[in-house]
């Protein structure tokens, strides 16, 4: 009897079995601090909507493609004060040529309008919080007036 599986699901059952975290040139382990059940619970579902939306591109340990896809771990860009930019980011994509950290990417970002403003609330959170990130959560309000904005 044959079973078939998705991507996901075939990306999950490979990190299963790593063994140890993958390392970028800026992180040294993964670490979320997690100071509630309720950030608990968004970190939780942002890791769910990351390893469907994000990964491919953007790669488990958040480090991106070098010159195609931009690193997400340590980037200043996530780590700044300026959710909005990174709201905007998500809702819109990115089709112009950006520098991160004297460092240039190509490749097009898709616009992810279609998730709800929860699911890009816990995507950032989970991102601002993941690996060498430290930064503070997103909150659906925040998502909510930057889609407002837009329309």
């Amino acid at each position: 009897m044959k079973h078939l599986i998705g991507w996901t699901g075939l990306i999950l059952i490979l990190m299963s079995f790593q063994s140890t975290p993958a390392k970028t040139k800026n992180s040294t382990k993964p670490t979320v601090t997690l100071p509630s059940s309720t950030l608990q619970l968004s970190l939780n579902r942002g890791k769910a909507v990351y390893l469907q939306q994000c990964l491919a591109c953007h790669q488990v340990n958040g480090g991106g493609v070098p010159h195609l896809n931009a690193p997400l771990d340590g980037a200043s860009a996530v780590q700044g004060k300026d959710k909005a930019k990174l709201i905007k980011i998500v809702l819109k994509g990115m089709t112009e040529r950006v520098e991160i950290d004297g460092e240039e990417y190509s490749n097009n970002m898709a616009p992810h309008a279609d998730l709800t403003d929860l699911q890009i609330a816990d995507v950032l959170t989970y991102i601002r919080k993941s690996w060498t990130n430290k930064a503070s959560a997103v909150t659906p309000a925040e998502v909510k007036a930057e889609r407002s904005k837009l329309k």
